[in-house]
């Protein structure tokens, strides 16, 4: 963890968080992990909130998600073949109803986290394409049972890396809420705005 020691005193000497201004100065697997280092100190100072305001611990994790996530990206993978059909505006409300999803998602499987071991797992990314995306593996461990995170990561049109699919413990979110929406999309004749009403 020394070079994310590094990255977080220069960021923390110029004044420059949230950690992410600069993201496309640093990897995939660096700006993942500034990221999640980011994260999981607010689940830390936020956790009591939890219990006495779950709105405002929620808050505090959308805040931190919202700067390593593309919801508009996370949103078209998802909707998958759908997206072909959606319009702008309707792909931008599923983004925010996803933004929501996730951060409570996220928030609640993290809130256990008491300052467990943070280890990145070996990469498999190929080299051939720099700009490919790039899945950063890691895992939470101690306690009772590791938890197992990938982060899928890709460029943006600014050349920031951006997460746009997320697993946790084994579990691909974007490929369930993808069976979830095409389930809705089968209920609901195909009716995008319909699917959104009715999304959970």
């Amino acid at each position: 963890m020394k070079s994310l020691n590094k990255y977080l005193v220069v960021f923390a000497l110029m004044g420059l968080f949230p950690v992410l201004s600069y993201a496309q100065q640093f990897t995939a697997v660096e700006t993942a992990e500034i990221g999640v280092e980011k994260l999981l100190s607010t689940v830390q100072e936020s956790r009591g909130l939890f219990l006495t305001d779950r709105d405002g611990y929620f808050q505090e994790i959308e805040t931190v998600l919202s700067s390593i996530v593309d919801f508009n990206a996370v949103a078209v993978v998802v909707m998958n073949r759908y997206a072909a059909s959606a319009n702008d505006a309707q792909k931008e409300r599923f983004a925010e109803i996803l933004r929501q999803t996730l951060t409570r998602f996220y928030g609640a499987s993290l809130v256990a986290y008491e300052g467990q071991e943070l280890a990145f797992l070996p990469s498999n990314n190929s080299d051939d394409d720099p700009r490919a995306d790039k899945v950063v593996g890691m895992e939470l461990r101690g306690g009772d049972s590791n938890l197992r995170l990938q982060y899928q990561m890709f460029l943006n049109e600014n050349d920031e890396w951006k997460l746009k699919n997320l697993s946790v413990a084994g579990i691909n979110l974007g490929r369930q809420y993808f069976t979830q929406f095409s389930a809705l999309m089968g209920q609901n004749d195909n009716d995008i705005d319909a699917v959104l009403d009715n999304w959970k």
